[in-house]
C-alpha cells in the first residue's frame, strides 16, 4: 500500500466521498448504512461538508491512498448546550483496505481532533457485538462498554443482533 494521507473533508470531496459511501454500504453489513449509501445530492454533500469543516464540534476525516478515500471517520455533535460535548463517531473502510491498520490510524486522527477541539469532552460509538475487529479496536483506543443493546441491529435476513454502546471521556 502506498501513502495514506489522513485529513478533514472539503467540499470538493464530495462526489467522490457520496461513491465510496455508497460501496462501503454495500460491502458490510456492520454498518446502518446499506448499499444505497447516503442519500443526499452532491451538491447538498459539499454543503454539508463545509459547515461540518467549520463546526466546532463536527469533523469528517477522510484516508487518502494515491488521492482516492478509502475510508472516513467522523464526529457527529449536537446544537444543544446540553449535549454539546458529546461526539458520535463513526468509521468506514472500504473492504479492500481492511487490515492494514487504517482504522487504527483514523482513530488516532480523529481523537486527536477531539482533544484539540476542547469542546468535545465524550466520544460514543455503537458497534455489532460480532464486530470482534472493531470492538478490539475501540478498546486499545481507550473506549469501553457501557452497555449491550439486545436486538439493536438487523441482518438482511431479519435474525437481530446485539449492540455494544461504547464510550470513551477526553480530558
Amino acid at each position: 500500500m502506498n501513502d495514506l494521507i489522513i485529513r478533514e473533508a472539503i467540499p470538493t470531496d464530495a462526489k467522490q466521498l457520496l461513491a465510496v459511501l455508497k460501496r462501503i454500504g454495500g460491502e458490510s453489513e456492520f454498518l446502518t448504512m446499506d448499499e444505497n449509501g447516503v442519500d443526499i445530492s452532491e451538491a447538498d454533500e459539499a454543503l454539508a461538508l463545509a459547515a461540518i469543516y467549520e463546526s466546532p464540534n463536527n469533523t469528517l476525516m477522510v484516508a487518502l491512498v494515491d488521492d482516492e478515500i478509502v475510508g472516513t471517520v467522523s464526529i457527529s455533535g449536537d446544537s444543544h448546550y446540553r449535549i454539546f460535548h458529546i461526539g458520535e463517531l463513526g468509521i468506514s473502510i472500504l473492504s479492500e483496505y481492511q487490515g492494514y491498520g487504517i482504522g487504527g490510524y483514523l482513530m488516532d486522527a480523529v481523537i486527536d481532533w477531539a482533544i484539540e477541539s476542547k469542546v468535545i469532552k465524550r466520544l460514543e460509538l455503537t458497534v455489532q457485538k460480532r464486530n470482534k475487529k472493531a470492538v478490539q479496536l475501540y478498546l486499545r483506543k481507550g473506549f469501553r462498554i457501557e452497555g449491550e443493546q439486545l436486538r439493536g441491529a438487523r441482518l438482511q435476513s431479519g435474525e437481530y443482533i446485539e449492540v455494544l454502546s461504547m464510550s470513551r471521556l477526553i480530558d
